[in-house]
């Protein structure tokens, strides 16, 4: 690495992500490139998944924190290390710890999910749970790190990191070297950066687009005042890049080199979510859906070839439940409905033959016959119902309204 004379921060250079390309031979896999017919055909161009969420511990993280902790010198790794995350990063450092021989100890939020504590102490980590929010549990880390010696590995914020996670830009390149715009999810920029110092040093035309989730959006604020600056309660599904803060190393080099970052909103990530899910066969975290996102908001504005960086597949299993209702709505195959019919023996199962007949099928139903709003020989009921698409909820709503049944909302 290098250190600019303005301001002492590191730099990362390719030969840096070349060294830590040599670094993880035999260590991380050189994850598949998988192409997606249904987006081709919205874009008009060829467009790849980077499987990152094949990756070994389910995510790019691996990549970053191996090399992190690699580089450091004898007495460090006598220290040990510490992280805190609430699941991809804890999960890399836990793994390269251990290849390593170096003791970790990870702080994650009480909240994180039990899978992804699990994972943490079965790579090999020392789990501490403490605070609600991450913010709190980067404190006690980087506490822990000045109480004990122990080295602080940050998620993003370092050279090695970023050298790290660039190794996938050079994979993009050898697997598709056509490649016309690269499409990444952004938290706090390692991921970008790295990718971006690789691809735009070999291949400057290839067009880099980062993607951020419309609720945790930093680096739009921070590009515009042209320096990292914080923003207040980031609030995401899309817990891999829910970062309030863009990192100092990482910021300067995506403000050079990325040609543009955009936003989506959490409607758009559930439903690349799902599009990984049944057209991909593919598990996919919200994160790491967030390029599937954008190619799905705005098909037209990316040139082909595109390889979109699926950065991780680590998603708690009930958080994958809600998310995948969220998409069927947002997909226009989720539909909920609610109404006033007679309350006499048969009307339920006269509404629901309207649905029958329709073809849609009925999840829940709730009934309701005693409430002050409703009259003395009324029933409300409130469906929620699997449909075809926004055509199908169409039909629904027709023949509700042609059975003479007005919804409420």
């Amino acid at each position: 690495m290098s250190y600019s004379t303005a301001d002492s921060l590191p730099t990362v250079t390719l030969d840096d992500v070349r060294g830590a390309q040599k670094m993880l031979a035999g260590v991380a896999r050189v994850t598949a490139m998988e192409g997606s017919r249904h987006l081709s055909g919205l874009v008009g161009a060829p467009v790849h998944f980077k499987c990152e969420n094949l990756q070994r511990t389910g995510s790019f993280k691996l990549r970053g924190a191996y090399v992190r902790i690699a580089g450091l010198l004898p007495e460090e790794r006598a220290a040990g290390v510490v992280a805190a995350s609430a699941g991809n990063h804890a999960q890399g450092v836990a793994l390269a710890s251990s290849l390593l021989g170096v003791h970790s100890t990870v702080f994650m939020p009480t909240g994180a999910p039990l899978p992804k504590v699990a994972a943490t102490r079965h790579y090999g980590a020392e789990v501490r749970l403490h605070g609600t929010v991450v913010d709190e549990t980067l404190a006690a880390a980087q506490e822990y790190a000045a109480e004990t010696g122990a080295v602080f590995i940050h998620p993003f914020d370092h050279p090695d990191i970023i050298a790290g996670q660039g190794t996938v830009g050079l994979e993009i390149l050898e697997q598709c070297p056509e490649v016309r715009t690269i499409v990444v999810g952004i938290g706090g920029g390692g991921l970008a950066a790295g990718i971006a110092i690789a691809v735009k040093s070999l291949r400057p035309d290839v067009r880099i687009v980062g993607v951020q989730a419309a609720g945790a959006a930093a680096y739009p604020p921070s590009l515009a005042a042209g320096r990292p600056v914080s923003i207040d309660n980031p609030a995401t599904m899309a817990d891999g890049i829910k970062v309030g803060r863009p990192g100092d190393v990482p910021f300067r080099i995506v403000g050079d080199l990325v040609d543009e970052v955009r936003t989506v909103s959490e409607d758009a990530l559930s439903s690349g979510l799902l599009l990984c899910l049944e057209r991909a066969k593919l598990v996919v975290e919200p994160a790491g859906a967030s390029p599937v996102a954008a190619l799905l908001s705005t098909p037209e504005e990316f040139e082909g070839p595109v390889v979109a960086v699926l950065s991780g597949g680590n998603v708690d299993p009930l958080l994958m439940q809600r998310i995948l209702r969220h998409g069927m709505a947002a997909g226009g195959r989720y539909l909920q409905v609610r109404l006033r019919l007679t309350d006499r023996p048969g009307a339920l199962a006269t509404l629901l033959g309207v649905l029958s007949v329709v073809d849609a099928n009925v999840l829940d139903v709730s009934h309701v016959r005693t409430d002050p709003r409703l009259g003395l020989t009324e029933a409300e009921v409130e469906l929620h119902l699997e449909t075809k698409g926004p055509e199908h909820c169409a039909e629904v709503g027709q023949a509700l309204r042609k059975a003479g049944y007005t919804v409420i909302d």
